[in-house]
């Protein structure tokens, strides 16, 4: 097959010179150096000169317009940090609040307390603050200094040499050299690599978390050097983008001095902060320097954000200021009128110097002021800074919690944002990735199909269901050293030796973590093993067990390609046998996997085998055996033996060989494959076999070629999981990735010989085409071949028409392969596998050339480089042959389906928002409990807005008339949404309802202003699905949800492409997985599995959630109702602003005695243990409804505390009326009552009793009189004319003070013990049941816990198979597909059907369609039904209606498609 392009080609011509804009260098071309002046646009674009003698004049004036690459993350310097942090501080306007106040204070009309004194409380938050902020601050600049200091080898244009100077030094357009394993100093331009192929290894670990190494290359036209780089001989100038946060991407050229261009991109740029590996020297140009760095850019720390209760609180802060107002307009009121009362005035009204006395409105003013002043801690200050603290002792407890420790990984949970902990306890809705977060992203070929036949590698299957694989090393070596074969003894030098034996040598040891001052050690019985030596490379992911049929076309195939050659080309063909050939070529080549060595991981492997080696007779290898006579080694030979030959002639003496089909059925059914795969290297040594037989030689047993077999084993990095996944099973059945280069790839095929293929370009995967492509030059034809793999949804729309073939026999049979395909990739959905589809093209040698120019152009351009790149990739990417497809299963994670189950029954809605599959993301969600098999689910796909209209419309009639009106819950955008669990109209239950929507319905839903009918459809929806949805739909969707209906929302995910909806929702959850650490680092909590998010939400959550809510309220209690024993006091002082308590006392309050119990019970307070939240989830629902802090709690604590405040001090009042006690003798008692009642309110509102809380609580109250005892005893004058001097010592020994310091506490609190304990006695909270659970013993207590849950659990259907990793047959889909209407006539069918159980029907049984199947918009598990309202719907695909035997039941019970779409 040929492509043809000239059209496509002349059209392009056309958009490149007329249509697309010139960007500013094209415009203005840079000069040669020889010509002198230069004209470039530095404002749009980065022009760098290099320091050498030809451009150093050039260099000299750009250069100082651009960063130097000194960094500099301090906040202050020591002249700018006084006045920088106050102003930082005064931000905050509580703050400025008390700066307010103690300016008023300082005037002496309205002086209350000593000047010193009202000052002390601001001063000491602002100190302690400052403090803070400078020992972060230095810490900071300590670490710059560090950095800034290192060294890195520098070109000096003088000394024309590389000299050692520090990072700070480097500035843009310096030559650097780097060694390996050294950082990166700076945004640097790749120009030498000392690798032959102008490749360099990054380890970008410190920039996103990934091991895995990355390849750059050096800059086209600078890879063939044979010597050292020299920077006197480059005379280029680099234009390229302006600095920028985009880490992946990157645009500019090379201007020669030939007016000519090269082209750049992402792939010659080495970031700063990146580390050079496997590469002995490259060296580069800088681009970026310093803060303009892509790493500085994007390097931002911990976000602020508000929590709910913090919200909550501004609001009742703002309450307690208007209460402030009227307890001030009242004292001022008062004062006019006492004031009036006098005929005269009194002897206290002092007038002025001129003998004037204030008018009564402006004295009422002033005293309005002056109450402010005295009644100022109402609003509590000290709450803020006991909120910080409180929230530090939670975040504590969060990082030692051992159950969220991953002992594989050495992580414990990550707190990036510290002041939001107490929201993980009223989250309402979970927006989850399904690839990494749900399952393990340990990507496992299951199923191939390869020209419309189907392999199930049932083997394999057998293989993967076992309970749980040993760990990849360990059981490598385990299998290594059971092979019965003479004793090891050297080993080389790639192994290391111990008390256990030798093991292969690790590429890195994993640290282990440090909690609570204990190095953390594996589980006991587990045997110590180092991680994986590369990424994707578990045990798992890597052994493959090959499908006996397809051994067999493989073998074909392999003969095959033997019999190609130059002279007879391959012809464009549709047999299997080429096609295999073709499949596992496009499997091993079309990626971009690095190979390196076992024994060496880090080393790439770049110089294939030699192929004399490979093509070992197998006369030879027998003779081998026969002459060592080790028929043990034999059999452990074909075990683990590579399958560069066929096993079943080579090894297998006492196998039966009558013909290849008998070979490969003996050497899969008798067991012959391993776990391994079949192809893993054997790795014993010369010794060992010389060892077997004295005196032989090695040249006389093998004769050199059998050394090859021996070799070290190859191992592959790659950059996704499923290419490794791919590389693997391809290498399963011999098609070997041997060595890949920039323009090289080797494979070795199954009889040993290797092919080497030149790479002519590489279109790499990325999100928007879902495709990846190869072109490469064919070892024996010579034709150029491109090899594409991608999303089938995609490949599907670029393979060749059938129309277009030229013999009717070809066109049906191209049909016939695309719709058994197709049939296989339906199938591969409902088993939860993902797909891929594999193709290939030929072109031409004029074509190719035609394109590589058009290729050669896009990439030169600085503007529009990406959409040109995007067009370059469209014209080679179509007319493709279909070679098959593959299906590899991402399992799930361990604990998902109870963690799933828990958060649902705690009434979170859990929402999945993946990219994949539709089918595959439904069959993930019935494993994993998402969706139940009763569950009637609704799916909705349609790019028509107004077909959307009506298929939302019609779905939400339909929900209603099964649920019945609904109680509002939600209000949304002016009217009222149903509650979260609607209760069914009638005795029967109810089916819960799913949904399940596309990416391109988000777009009819967005564009169409249908978000609202949308969101009241999903209130009905016990779990929604959004497939095939890009990274803006999930943000998008996560921001709609959470303004419009106003809840809580957490997004969790593990990839890049979750970022931005981890930063939309309230709360982001980062999975450090196996994509890196970018969706951590964006994360305000990370985590190492899903199912830690269950012991995080119900456990931790509710506990930050209880404590925090009750201690803010209490704070508002305890300063409110000390407050108003001073405005009692105004109504017998003549509203003047005087205290009946000492200064100091009042000071002395806050500041000691009733600030550390409320810490403790923010801190250690447990109102239900950890084993009943996690046993009864729906306890969570108390932190949802906010029902320990909000606005009805708020105010009875404010009743409250008027009310003991009254009883405090009336009770005393009355105690001492009409005695002749001073002023701080009254006010003594009233000071210690109100303590007593405050710290007994506090006992009364702890849940939990430890020793701490005893000791805290105790301790206060003997504080109290410690320090009142010794400054009264001490002041003598200190508070002149009055002092409180002996005070605290008379009233102890007075009896009255005893008898009423007993007595008020007792009345004050007996209303809220009454309503505790009736409370207590006849409450229905689940809290209060969950408490007295708590306090059963342990065998009634679970005897309960089961109650409970019987109770709150449905009645199961019978006969109704419980959800397991795999359920039955779910309850069928209603599906609404939908694309562009052909025809607008109303169709209505009536659907019945089967309802199969798994085991009643072999999986070789099909149902046979309805007839109306097709035709109809929904069917339902049991009965008729009929759906009213017609819609104008499509076909989704034109060859859907060649599927026959789609609704077939299948094995294990995946989600069964429906194919109820309405086709017309």
């Amino acid at each position: 097959m040929a492509l043809s392009v000239d059209s496509s080609w002349y059209r392009w011509q056309w958009r490149v010179r007329d249509g697309l804009p010139q960007s500013p260098s094209e415009a203005t071309p840079l000069l040669s150096p020889e010509e002198g002046a230069q004209n470039y646009n530095l404002a749009q674009q980065r022009v760098v000169f290099p320091n050498n003698n030809v451009f150093h004049q050039n260099w000299a004036k750009v250069s100082r317009r651009y960063s130097g690459n000194r960094i500099c993350t301090t906040k202050y310097t020591l002249f700018t940090f006084l006045p920088q942090n106050l102003l930082e501080q005064f931000h905050r306007w509580a703050n400025l609040y008390f700066l307010f106040l103690v300016i008023l204070n300082w005037m002496p009309s309205m002086e209350v307390f000593h000047r010193e004194i009202t000052m002390l409380p601001l001063t000491i938050v602002l100190f302690i603050t400052m403090v803070k902020d400078g020992i972060e601050d230095f810490k900071r600049h300590r670490l710059d200094r560090e950095i800034n200091c290192s060294n890195i080898q520098i070109y000096e244009r003088k000394e024309q040499s590389y000299t050692q100077k520090c990072w700070k030094d480097v500035q843009v357009g310096d030559f650097i050299q780097m060694q390996c394993n050294e950082i990166i100093p700076a945004d640097t331009l790749l120009l030498f690599s000392s690798d032959p192929s102008g490749i360099c290894h990054l380890e970008t670990s410190n920039l996103d978390g990934e091991t895995n190494l990355k390849q750059r290359h050096v800059v086209k036209g600078f890879t063939q050097q044979e010597v050292q780089f020299q920077p006197e001989g480059f005379h280029n100038i680099i234009v390229c983008e302006k600095p920028n946060n985009h880490l992946n991407r990157f645009k500019g050229y090379m201007e020669h001095p030939d007016q000519s261009r090269t082209g750049f991109g992402s792939e010659s740029l080495l970031l700063r902060g990146c580390t050079i590996r496997n590469t002995k020297v490259a060296v580069g140009i800088v681009i970026y320097a310093g803060h303009e760095t892509k790493a500085m850019l994007n390097n931002s720390g911990p976000r602020y954000k508000r929590s709910k209760i913090e919200r909550r609180m501004n609001t009742d802060i703002f309450f307690c200021i208007g209460i402030l107002f009227l307890m001030c307009l009242t004292g001022a009121v008062g004062h006019s009128l006492w004031n009036g009362t006098f005929a005269e005035h009194p002897p206290f009204d002092v007038p002025d110097a001129e003998g004037n006395f204030l008018p009564l409105a402006l004295g009422g003013f002033y005293m309005f002021l002056t109450m402010i002043i005295l009644l100022q801690i109402l609003i509590p200050i000290s709450l803020y800074v006991s909120i910080e603290l409180v929230k530090l002792g939670q975040v504590f407890f969060l990082h030692n919690d051992l159950d969220l420790y991953d002992e594989e990984t050495y992580l414990s949970i990550q707190c990036r944002a510290l002041n939001i902990t107490e929201d993980l306890g009223q989250i309402q809705y979970i927006f989850s990735d399904k690839t990494g977060t749900l399952t393990e992203n340990k990507m496992v070929f299951r199923r191939c199909t390869i020209m419309g036949h189907e392999y199930s590698h049932q083997e394999n299957a057998k293989r993967l269901e076992t309970p749980k694989e040993l760990d990849s090393d360990s059981e490598e070596w385990t299998q290594y050293k059971c092979l019965s074969f003479p004793a090891r003894r050297d080993q080389g030098p790639a192994t290391k030796r111990g008390q256990g034996g030798s093991q292969p040598l690790r590429r890195s040891q994993s640290a282990q973590a440090c909690i609570q001052g204990h190095l953390r050690q594996r589980s006991m019985g587990r045997c110590e093993i180092s991680q994986p030596p590369v990424a994707f490379s578990s045990s798992i992911e890597k052994d493959v067990t090959p499908d006996k049929n397809l051994l067999t076309k493989v073998r074909d195939a392999a003969q095959w390609l033997e019999t190609l050659s130059d002279s007879r080309p391959a012809k464009p063909s549709l047999s299997t046998t080429s096609s295999t050939a073709d499949f596992f070529l496009a499997l091993t080549i079309c990626n971009s996997v690095t190979v390196s060595t076992t024994a060496e991981p880090r080393q790439r492997v770049t110089v294939p085998p030699s192929t004399k080696a490979l093509v070992t007779s197998l006369e030879k290898i027998q003779q081998l055996f026969h002459r060592l006579k080790l028929s043990s080694l034999s059999q452990s030979f074909s075990t683990t033996a590579p399958s560069d030959v066929d096993l079943g002639e080579s090894l297998g003496a006492n196998m039966p060989t009558t013909d290849s089909e008998e070979r490969d059925n003996t050497s899969v059914s008798s067991g012959s494959y391993s776990t391994d795969g079949g192809y893993r290297s054997s790795t014993w040594e010369q010794t060992d076999i010389l060892g077997a037989v004295p005196g032989a030689s090695l040249e006389e047993v093998l004769q050199a070629p059998a050394l090859s077999l021996a070799g070290p084993d190859v191992c592959y990095e790659a950059e996704s999981p499923d290419e490794a996944a791919l590389v693997h099973a391809a290498r399963a059945y011999s098609f070997t990735l041997v060595s890949r280069t920039p323009k090289q790839v080797t494979v070795r095929l199954p009889q040993g010989t290797c092919l080497t293929f030149d790479i002519l370009c590489t279109l790499e995967f990325d999100s928007v085409r879902k495709r990846m492509s190869v072109v490469v030059r064919h070892p024996l034809t010579g034709e150029i071949v491109v090899y594409t793999k991608g999303a089938d949804c995609v490949i599907m729309d670029l393979l060749e028409d059938p129309a277009c073939a030229t013999h009717a026999d070809v066109e049906k049979k191209m049909r016939k392969i695309r719709a058994q395909t197709q049939r296989h990739l339906d199938l591969y959905a409902r088993d939860g596998l993902r797909t891929l589809c594999i193709a290939k093209k030929i072109l031409s040698e004029e074509d190719f050339q035609r394109w590589a120019s058009f290729r050669r152009e896009a990439e030169a351009s600085l503007n529009n480089r990406d959409e040109l790149l995007m067009a370059t990739a469209q014209h080679l990417e179509n007319q493709l042959t279909l070679l098959g497809a593959t299906g590899i299963e991402d399992r799930l994670q361990e604990g998902v389906p109870d963690t799933v189950a828990a958060l649902r029954e705690a009434g979170i809605r859990l929402w999945v928002l993946t990219g994949d599959k539709q089918q595959t993301a439904v069959n993930i969600a019935y494993a994993c409990r998402l969706l139940d098999q009763t569950d009637t689910v609704y799916s909705i796909n349609t790019e028509s807005q107004k077909t959307c209209e009506s298929i939302l419309n019609l779905v939400l009639e339909e929900v209603k008339q099964s649920h019945g009106p609904q109680k509002p819950d939600h209000k949304l955008s002016g009217f009222r949404l149903p509650s979260a669990t609607p209760p069914p109209t009638s005795g029967a239950a109810v089916p819960e309802v799913g949904l399940v929507i596309d990416g391109k319905t988000l777009n009819a839903i967005f564009q169409g202003k249908l978000e609202d009918k949308f969101l009241e459809l999903t209130q009905y929806c016990r779990s929604v699905l959004c497939c095939r949805s890009t990274p803006l739909q999930k943000s998008m969707l996560v921001k709609l949800v959470r303004d419009r209906l106003r809840v809580m929302t957490l997004s969790i995910g593990d990839g890049a492409n979750d970022v931005s909806m981890i930063q939309a929702a309230d709360i982001g959850i980062g999975i450090s997985g196996q994509e890196g650490m970018q969706a951590v680092m964006s994360s305000d909590f990370a985590i190492s599995h899903f199912r830690h998010l269950k012991k995080l939400l119900l456990v931790h959550g509710h506990w930050c959630y209880s404590r925090l809510a009750r201690m803010v309220a209490y704070y508002f209690y305890k300063n409110v109702s000390y407050v108003n024993l001073l405005f009692w006091y105004q109504f017998f002082c003549g509203f003047s602003g005087s205290t009946m308590i000492d200064y100091w006392q009042l000071i002395f309050f806050n500041l000691f005695f009733t600030s550390l119990p409320p810490l403790v019970f923010g801190v250690l307070d447990k109102d239900i243990s950890m084993e009943t939240l996690l046993a009864l989830p729906e306890l969570y629902k108390s932190g949802q409804n906010s029902e320990g802090y909000n606005l009805l709690t708020f105010w009875i604590s404010m009743a409250d505390a008027f009310y003991q405040s009254l009883v405090c001090f009336f009770i005393p009042y009355l105690t001492y009326k009409d005695s002749d006690i001073d002023i701080f003798t009254f006010g003594t008692p009233i000071n210690t009552v109100s303590l007593a009642t405050i710290l007994l309110h506090q006992a009364m509102e702890m849940k939990t009793w430890t020793i701490i809380h005893g000791l805290v609580l105790a301790g206060s109250f003997l504080m109290y009189f410690v320090v009142s005892l010794v400054y009264n005893a001490t002041c003598v004058i200190c508070n002149s004319p009055i002092n409180p001097y002996w005070v605290m010592e008379g009233q102890l020994s007075d009896p009255t003070f005893y008898l009423v310091c007993f007595l008020t506490p007792v009345v004050a609190l007996l209303p809220r013990y009454f309503f505790l304990a009736l409370k207590g006695t006849y409450g229905k909270s689940p809290i209060l049941k969950a408490q007295k659970i708590d306090k059963l013993p342990m065998d009634k207590r679970e005897m309960e816990i089961q109650s409970w849950r019987s109770q709150q659990r449905p009645a199961t259907v019978p006969g109704e198979a419980q959800p397991t990793h795999r359920p039955g047959p779910p309850a069928p889909e209603q599906s609404f597909r939908a694309s562009t209407p052909k025809s607008s006539s109303p169709v209505e069918c009536k659907y019945k059907e089967d309802w199969v159980l798994p085991g009643e029907r072999s999986s070789g049984d099909h149902i046979r369609d309805d007839p109306c199947s097709r035709d109809s918009w929904a069917k339902f598990s049991s009965g008729e039904h009929l759906l009213l309202e017609p819609s104008r719907m499509m076909a989704s695909r034109a060859y859907s209606s060649g599927q026959t035997n789609s609704n077939r039941p299948f094995s294990q019970g995946s989600h069964r498609r429906s194919q109820s779409s309405l086709t017309i």
